[in-house]
């Protein structure tokens, strides 16, 4: 399942995707929990009693300024959360 987190708003679509059936099988112990730098990950037990990452309520609506750090206008090569993420279950929309 994709869990996608943020919002929509007047300059665009701010969200981050996770995609929870890689994320459970995550190889990388955790590693997006220490890569972001705002600390917006945490682990979460879905419903089916599966750990999961997802973004903590706090960050939700204000993604594209949180983000900013690491994910300025242009010139950005990559991002810490999703190269720590070996995976591929961390996405940015924008």
């Amino acid at each position: 399942m994709i869990a996608n987190y943020g919002y929509k708003d007047g300059s665009g679509d701010y969200y981050i995707s996770i995609d929870t059936d890689k994320c459970i099988e995550c190889g990388a112990n955790r590693a997006c929990l220490t890569a972001c730098p705002k600390g917006m990950f945490e682990i979460m037990t879905d419903d089916y009693d599966d750990e999961v990452a997802w973004i903590k309520a706090q960050f939700r609506k204000s993604l594209k300024y949180d983000c900013a750090d690491c994910k300025p206008a242009a010139g950005y090569s990559s991002l810490p959360c999703t190269t720590a993420c070996t995976p591929g279950a961390v996405k940015h929309s924008w």
